[in-house]
């Protein structure tokens, strides 16, 4: 049995705490493959290639006063955010979708990245 469309792969990267996990409980749910590569802990730049080989990458961004209020208690400051964007420079410059999520909501987000890949995935 052939499959003349193969599920489109999706990798989501994205500092902690930018929504990565909540995306793609949403986007499993709407029947995607999603995997999320844990980039921002990792020092090899391409790790998200080498792990996933997407189809599609999303890079979901936050800044720090958003992280502030969704996970308080999470430590290391701007600077680990800052970290974890120098670590996942190579992604930010290779994604397919780059979305902001610090001052979106769940809902905003999962329509946005939605409605981008009814476009890219023909359905």
């Amino acid at each position: 049995m052939s499959d003349a469309n193969p599920p489109l792969r999706i990798a989501i990267v994205g500092p902690c705490a930018s929504g990565k996990t909540t995306l793609a409980n949403a986007l499993r749910a709407s029947g995607y493959t999603v995997r999320q590569p844990a980039q921002e802990h990792s020092y090899v730049p391409n790790m998200w290639q080498r792990l996933t080989q997407p189809d599609l990458l999303i890079y979901l961004d936050v800044d720090y006063a958003a992280i502030q209020n969704r996970r308080p208690k999470m430590g290391g400051g701007q600077e680990r955010l800052d970290e974890q964007q120098q670590r996942l420079a190579h992604a930010r410059q290779h994604c397919d979708i780059y979305l902001n999520t610090s001052d979106l909501t769940l809902e905003q987000v999962v329509a946005h990245v939605l409605d981008v890949l009814s476009g890219s995935s023909g359905g």
